[in-house]
């Protein structure tokens, strides 16, 4: 949709320092071992309709549209100074303005490779984006007669008027399904240690999340100057320079990706196969389990997400069970104005539409709901996010020029 449509509302062991970060310490020679925390992990627990009947006590939640006229807006930003920066899978970043002007941001986006689930994804800005102006997309590419998924850096203009490439890729080579873009991934979130987290999808290549030579089916941790390997990766003695990116494996298709308010304990959301959707916490050098290429060359979404069948998988916090409801993005609330809401980990719903609230502890699940001010009203919901005023902001996923960023306050 043009933008005048859009109406603006008012191999070593991981070093302590990630150890930390994550709440975990230790590793196996190669990566794929036994780390503490695992045996105490419970099995994967759902509900039937993925959620649950919220509890009493929650404040009411407030929800207004601040743009309209969207077609499949991926991830959004809130910059310091109030500014929204959002991006859509098809192309184009607009910026909301403090006074609720709307407008495009002007980026070279003409290698953009869109094609089915890819596209332009993920966005997050730098932890210090008030000095460096910096900002980071997930992006599929077209280059040199193929395609690729890259991350790619961006600087923006005090104005909000014009986005420039400056580490173009920070980090290449990420393997798309070139024929359907499917499983393409790909959220980019910081760590507590100022570590880049970018989450792959498999690309519907059944050996690629237990490949570890492939950063397909991953979660990479990279360092957000140079694209290489952050201090006190996994695997950082590897010899494949893609190994040495991989902070997990055995994924399929990591949507969101979360820290804990309190802890700094990394959480991922991931769309599940036939069977089941998760949520996972983060352990340096794990592995999830999904292996659809388990007797080779095939791609059998039948099998569980955590397959039982892969040595040391590690069990998932949360899982859907059957019917699968296709997790997205994920977020904490944090701060006392969310009441009962606060420290709870919020996913968008993709199937059963809506949000998911799950309240998790150490890596164990304590309560699941859904949002009721949300639920079955705007239709798929692709991520959440914590603004800097506090707000939690919303984008759906419908398609059609019938998107919204929607804002969500406690009554």
């Amino acid at each position: 949709m043009p933008l005048a449509a859009r109406s603006p509302a008012a191999g070593a062991c991981t070093r302590a320092v990630l150890a930390a970060a994550l709440l975990l310490t230790g590793c196996s020679g190669d990566g794929t071992g036994d780390l503490p925390g695992r045996q105490e992990a419970e099995a994967p627990t759902g509900a039937p309709d993925g959620g649950g009947t919220a509890p009493g006590g929650l404040p009411a939640l407030e929800v207004e549209t601040v743009l309209d006229g969207l077609d499949h807006p991926w991830d959004v930003a809130q910059a310091p100074d109030g500014t929204l920066l959002l991006d859509e899978r098809g192309g184009g970043l607009t910026v909301v303005l403090p006074d609720g002007a709307a407008r495009e941001l002007d980026a070279d986006l003409a290698d953009l490779f869109a094609v089915g689930e890819t596209g332009l994804m993920g966005l997050v800005l730098s932890p210090s984006f008030a000095d460096d102006r910096r900002f980071y997309t997930c992006q599929g590419v077209e280059e040199d007669g193929g395609a690729e998924i890259q991350v790619v850096a961006w600087t923006v203009d005090a104005g909000w008027t014009r986005a420039t490439r400056v580490a173009d890729p920070l980090v290449g080579d990420i393997p798309v399904n070139e024929s359907s873009g499917r499983h393409g991934g790909c959220r980019v979130r910081f760590d507590p240690t100022g570590a880049l987290l970018v989450g792959t999808g498999d690309n519907a290549v059944g050996a690629n999340p237990q490949d570890l030579g492939t950063t397909a089916g991953k979660v990479l941790r990279v360092d957000p100057a140079t694209g290489g390997p952050a201090p006190g990766n996994p695997f950082a003695d590897d010899a494949d320079p893609d190994t040495r990116l991989v902070l997990s494996s055995g994924h399929r298709n990591v949507q969101g990706i979360a820290v804990h308010p309190g802890t700094g304990a990394v959480y991922t959301a991931e769309q599940g196969s036939d069977r089941d959707d998760e949520v996972n916490l983060s352990v340096p050098g794990g592995n999830y389990g999904w292996d659809p290429d388990g007797s080779g060359g095939g791609y059998d979404e039948s099998v569980p997400m955590t397959d039982p069948a892969v040595p040391g998988a590690i069990p998932a916090v949360w899982s859907s069970g059957l019917p699968t409801i296709a997790t997205s993005g994920a977020e904490f609330l944090s701060g006392a104005q969310w009441g009962g809401y606060d420290g709870v980990l919020v996913i968008g719903v993709q199937k059963d539409t809506g949000v998911l609230a799950l309240r998790v502890d150490e890596g164990r699940l304590v309560e699941q709901f859904r949002v009721p001010e949300l639920e079955d009203t705007y239709g798929r919901v692709r991520t959440p996010v914590l603004g800097s005023d506090d707000a939690l902001y919303l984008t759906t996923d419908n398609g059609d020029g019938e998107d919204r960023l929607l804002r969500v306050t406690p009554a």
